[in-house]
């Protein structure tokens, strides 16, 4: 039997961290075992769902490399694969649920259900909803169909436990005389998700069910759904939710997650407050944050997959191949995953690390340009030049591509920035601006201007005045590039140039 995975969003968002987890697991364990992975869309909410949305997604998971075998803009032999497609396949199964006895009509009024809920609650009891017409005749249901449309509820059967061996959570039981009847088609002949679900997984002839375990509750009137249709059910794995900060990782808590150090991070790229407001997957639970700030996709695929799932209790950094060829759901953790902001950060600074260096160029021009420090469009060879040596001088300071303007920018920027606390500190020091007029004068004269010879220079100069090379080194840093972090100071002396260096320079005195 060949393996067939697949994951449905809802277009009425973002790419959802957590969503991206169990798509990657789907993935990974498709492309092991050399099934087919298939992306279907779950556009059935037509009130939730938004047509601009859907992109995002696509753009969002060919960034991360998860590409699919059939789905959207590639087609395949069991489509159509929207579901806002398939409503004449979810109406037509409602109905033969209805001819086989194992669904009803149900015409129970809004005003009854609430009477029967209050009654139970005031007996203590649980209120469990049955219809009127559970055990009317088949014949007879479809005449009140065709006569009168309404809602059509799946007849759970009675004095039985349905049984589910999940591939991650093990046994799991359900006794159904606790379960109400749910719903599967409204009066509108629109198919509610349980419905809608067991149909495509199907029809497109699913193997394995991977998915978050917020849908475990689902599986029962699923799993009655599949014995109703006469089809042979799916394998089902229930993965573990992903909490952030404690809490579960929520699309409705954007707002929660746009702590100051987000919100200095998206402002330090060139978001404005507006942009911010508005685009709702700039909040650490939506790939595009990720993307925006310039992590590698190499590393948040390897965060992911490693979250909840180890290859050896050891290895952190798992390169994509090795974890395709190593993945499987009896090393998924059954414990909830804690996302770790902080940790990834580090193992986007291991990938980075690898990344050769014309990669980091190309990578951080982008952000550079954003902030109007280099001209849009292809950067000439004396721009492109410089900004490798930035690259190669800042090293493993960059964690991210967006780090290029955090320890690079003043490079390119028309006047340094000062940081007026730390010229105070390191510039206004006692004897301090004598000593930078004397050493800018002997700059003029250092031959090549490059790391070694300026490093030298100081050296000899601060040995002569009895002076700490320190004192120098902080002095000249402020002075040039108007902040006290960034690349060694000879390497931003060189990379500014002699003219430069020396305008910076008399630019911080005249502070």
């Amino acid at each position: 039997m060949t393996i067939r995975t697949r994951f449905a969003p809802s277009p009425t968002g973002y790419l959802h961290i957590g969503g991206v987890r169990t798509a990657l697991f789907n993935w990974l364990l498709t492309r092991r075992l050399g099934g087919q992975f298939i992306l279907r869309i779950d556009d059935t909410d037509q009130v939730r769902n938004r047509q601009e949305a859907l992109q995002p997604i696509l753009d969002g998971f060919r960034w991360l490399g998860i590409d699919w075998d059939e789905g959207p803009e590639v087609g395949g032999p069991y489509g159509p694969y929207y579901q806002s497609e398939r409503g004449d396949r979810y109406r037509e199964a409602a109905l033969r649920l209805v001819d086989s006895g194992h669904a009803y009509p149900d015409y129970t009024s809004k005003e009854e259900k609430e009477a029967r809920r209050k009654e139970a609650e005031a007996a203590k009891r649980s209120y469990v909803h049955r219809g009127a017409h559970r055990d009317t005749p088949p014949a007879e249901c479809r005449r009140l169909l065709a006569e009168n449309p309404t809602v059509i509820l799946l007849k759970v059967p009675l004095g039985r436990t349905l049984v589910l061996d999940d591939l991650i959570r093990g046994r799991v039981e359900w006794p159904m005389d606790s379960l109400s009847d749910p719903a599967i088609l409204r009066a509108d002949g629109g198919a509610l998700y349980n419905l809608a679900t067991v149909v495509d997984d199907a029809g497109m002839k699913i193997t394995h069910v991977i998915r978050a375990v917020e849908h475990l509750s689902n599986t029962p009137p699923q799993l009655l759904i599949y014995e109703g249709l006469g089809h042979t059910p799916p394998q089902f794995a229930h993965v573990p939710l992903v909490f952030l900060n404690g809490k579960k990782m929520s699309k409705r808590d954007a707002d929660r997650l746009r702590t100051s150090e987000v919100m200095n991070s998206l402002h330090a790229i060139g978001f404005t407050d507006e942009e911010i407001k508005t685009r709702l997957d700039l909040n650490p639970i939506a790939v595009a944050f990720y993307r925006e700030l310039g992590y590698l996709p190499a590393a948040l695929v390897n965060y992911l997959g490693r979250l909840g799932w180890s290859l050896d209790d050891k290895e952190e950094v798992i390169p994509l191949d090795k974890m395709k060829a190593n993945f499987s759901l009896d090393r998924v953790n059954n414990a909830p995953g804690n996302f770790d902001p902080a940790k990834l950060l580090w193992l986007a600074g291991e990938y980075m690390r690898m990344l050769p260096d014309p990669q980091k160029v190309e990578g951080v021009i982008p952000f550079l340009q954003r902030k109007r420090l280099i001209p849009d469009g292809p950067p000439d060879e004396a721009t492109r030049r410089k900004v490798a040596e930035v690259v190669k001088a800042c090293g493993d300071r960059l964690k991210l591509f967006s780090d290029i303007l955090l320890y690079g920018a003043f490079f390119f920027a028309k006047e340094p920035t000062y940081d007026m606390q730390a010229v105070k500190k390191r510039v206004q020091k006692a004897g301090v601006p004598e000593a930078l007029r004397e050493f800018a004068r002997l700059l003029a004269d250092v031959r090549p201007f490059e790391p070694v010879k300026l490093e030298e220079a100081l050296k000899a100069f601060c040995e002569g005045r009895g002076m700490k090379v320190g004192d120098m080194i902080h002095a000249l840093r402020v002075a040039t590039t108007g902040v006290t972090v960034g690349p060694g100071v000879y390497e931003c002396l060189a990379i500014l140039g002699r003219e430069e260096t020396l305008r910076r320079i008399e630019l911080a005195l005249k502070l």
